[in-house]
């Protein structure tokens, strides 16, 4: 059986004193080598999700073990450690580099910082991940600051997380900013990384791209997770309402693009169902939580609809 790299158990992150969450009770694991997608609109907890993982901001309640360590017992240096085995792209590419640096600075600066300063050979991994990615010689040299487009920052950002060959990589919307030929190009170089052992936790709001990149995913709403599994049932065959709607709305030739929506007011300090408001199945057994129940060998789902 193989190692498992990451685990999160019972995370919740509040905002406030009054209990509203970034994110409520969400449990995973993943094992060397595997890739997992956290699926989901804007709000629903993605990124919350993924700081915590990196330990860059603390759980209200709940753990994180990564690489075989509680992150809330290891001290400053222990973390650090931790995190150089790690990339993350986070998801604005204008605040997430240098400006001052050069493309190819950029890229070969992960190098030191993780103390694998080998310099002939690193320039050489770093000018060649910019190659891969359409960011030729004549730009290697030109600062940050005077004048990249966001898709070729996001794109600047993947060649600096992947030029340490890292053991995990954290992406957060990598390719929001790209079009359909260059989106396949970072696809295509994660997935290859991937291939070769890295391990992937991937955020998107796109159930497309999380089959493309993701053996498994994990759909969140409002910091809840509806639905659990392998990311070609998800996209196949959604259990959850929510789900059931990220799929309607994806872009289909020929066909409509119909979303089953109702929308209801919520009552204050609402407890029941994250998703009832625009549910279309809601009933009155929706004014509880509903529970992951486990569906087939790899699906969960939190719906009173399979109660």
């Amino acid at each position: 059986m193989k190692e498992e790299i990451v685990s999160a158990e019972n995370v919740t992150l509040a905002f406030d004193k009054e209990k509203n969450y970034a994110l409520s009770g969400v449990s995973f694991s993943i094992q060397r080598g595997g890739s997992i997608a956290f699926i989901g609109e804007s709000g629903s907890g993605k990124t919350s999700m993924l700081r915590i993982l990196l330990g860059l901001i603390e759980p209200t309640s709940g753990r994180v073990r990564l690489f075989d360590k509680y992150l809330d017992e290891v001290d400053d240096e222990e973390l650090r450690e931790i995190r150089r085995a790690c990339s993350y792209i986070p998801q604005d590419p204008f605040g997430g580099l240098p400006p001052t640096l050069t493309a190819l600075q950029a890229v070969t600066e992960p190098l030191v910082i993780t103390r694998l300063n080998v310099k002939k050979t690193g320039r050489e991994r770093a000018k060649k991940l910019l190659s891969s990615l359409g960011i030729g010689e004549t730009l290697w040299n030109r600062k940050l600051i005077q004048g990249f487009s966001g898709g070729q920052r996001q794109r600047i950002m993947l060649a600096r997380a992947l030029v340490t060959d890292p053991k995990l990589l954290f992406a957060d919307e990598p390719t929001s900013m790209q079009d359909a030929s260059t989106r396949m190009d970072l696809v295509n170089l994660i997935r290859g990384h991937h291939r070769r052992g890295m391990s992937l936790i991937f955020v998107t709001h796109d159930l497309l791209l999380a089959k493309a990149i993701a053996e498994r995913g994990i759909v969140l709403y409002r910091g809840h997770m509806c639905e659990t599994g392998h990311t070609a049932p998800l996209l196949k065959d959604p259990l959850h309402p929510y789900t059931m709607a990220l799929s309607a709305a994806l872009p289909r030739l020929g066909k409509p693009i119909e979303i089953k929506t109702k929308r209801r007011p919520l009552p204050p300090h609402w407890k029941g169902c994250p998703y009832f408001s625009l549910c279309p199945y809601a009933s009155d057994r929706c004014h509880a939580l509903p529970p992951l129940k486990k569906i087939g060998d790899d699906r969960s789902v939190a719906c009173f609809l399979y109660f």
